[in-house]
């Protein structure tokens, strides 16, 4: 290398080196800048330190050979900054996406962890009591025949809680795995509101709980099916019983809005139809909101059953049922307090709108 190259290179690092330092230190500085304006950056300093660094060369003036250099600069800065902004567009939306599929799964798996503990709790219980009652009727130690048929009825009653809590698993199961196979059809929302009513009623007369309809005259009308929406009231129901006092009440009205609400709805339709299930009980805390449909999720002490001789408790994945059921129909369902107790409300579109069922 002769004496006159080390000397370009020596004054070429001299100048282009302090440059890119500075570069660096300012986007090390500006860390709050958006992805796009630091690949620009990053694509414009080596750009500008060539740029310095043949001006340097030049003996700080400007000749024919830096104005060609600046030349084709600028034409690579014209090419590669449009790049830039469209390849940070694009990391910048995947490194969104990436983020949120790590919060998703992080989610995800503290609900299987809480899902299992939760079963595993509720499992044993039940278990137990059958297999001290088995261990009693095998040994003799009960012998009184309205003793054992007392024993044979906890012993069904048991077997029916696994029971229910098997087939809460299983349904869970199939709608997060987006297997869910509904059979659509135009139903009448009161209906089905009538029907949930008359089963659950008997259960909240035990503990003084009174129900109160509010329905319009003419149909609510959706397309969806008869037997999902029969779970999902039953499921609100039942959860709202179990969370209100001896002497409450629980109001479950229904209509249809003309217009507002419709943004909320995957289809677009200008007309919802809702309902809502109101309690009278000690409402949901704020920190229990936002994971109130989570599998298995039963919130703070405050959100605890406030009676357990009127509905048997549940596995923890009504709610998550309910909204999953409800995304196959393409709609939404919140909760919320109201001053007076907590509130869970279910829009969905009107009968005729687009409800493709979503996985």
């Amino acid at each position: 290398m002769t004496t006159d190259t080390l000397g370009i290179l020596a004054v070429a690092l001299a100048w282009t080196a302090p440059l890119v330092a500075i570069g660096a230190a300012f986007l090390w500085w500006q860390q709050r800048l958006s992805l796009l304006v630091s690949l620009v950056i990053m694509t414009l300093i080596p750009l500008v330190a060539t740029l310095v660094g043949v001006f340097a060369v030049s003996g700080l003036m400007v000749t024919g050979d830096l104005r060609r250099t600046a030349t084709v600069l600028a034409a690579v800065a014209v090419v590669t900054v449009p790049a830039a902004l469209v390849l940070g567009r694009i990391q910048a939306r995947r490194t969104v996406w990436e983020r949120q599929m790590r919060e998703q799964e992080r989610a995800a798996d503290q609900s299987r962890r809480e899902l299992i503990a939760w079963v595993s709790h509720d499992l044993r219980t039940p278990l137990t009591d059958i297999k001290a009652i088995a261990e009693s009727l095998s040994d003799a130690v009960v012998t009184d025949p309205d003793e054992v048929v007392a024993f044979a009825r906890q012993i069904g009653l048991d077997v029916d809680r696994l029971s229910a809590m098997v087939a809460d698993l299983f349904e869970m199961a199939t709608i997060n795995a987006g297997a869910l196979h509904l059979d659509m059809e135009d139903i009448d929302l009161r209906e089905v509101i009538d029907e949930v009513v008359g089963s659950v009623r008997s259960a909240a007369g035990r503990g003084e709980i009174d129900i109160v309809i509010d329905a319009p005259d003419t149909a609510v009308g959706i397309t969806g099916s008869a037997h999902a929406m029969s779970r999902v009231m039953t499921n609100l129901l039942v959860n709202a019983v179990a969370h209100t006092p001896s002497g409450g009440s629980v109001r479950i009205a229904t209509g249809i809005d003309a217009g507002g609400g419709a943004d909320e709805i995957a289809g677009g339709s200008a007309r919802v139809a809702w309902c809502r299930v109101d309690d009278s009980g000690a409402g949901i805390d704020s920190d229990d909101l936002p994971r109130i449909f989570e599998m298995a999720y039963r919130g703070t002490a405050a959100r605890s059953p406030a009676r357990t001789d009127t509905v048997p408790a549940g596995s923890g994945m009504g709610l998550a049922i309910a909204r999953g059921l409800i995304d196959a129909h393409a709609g939404t369902i919140t909760a919320s307090n109201t001053g007076s107790g907590a509130r869970f409300e279910v829009r969905l579109p009107v009968a005729g709108a687009s409800t493709v069922a979503r996985p």
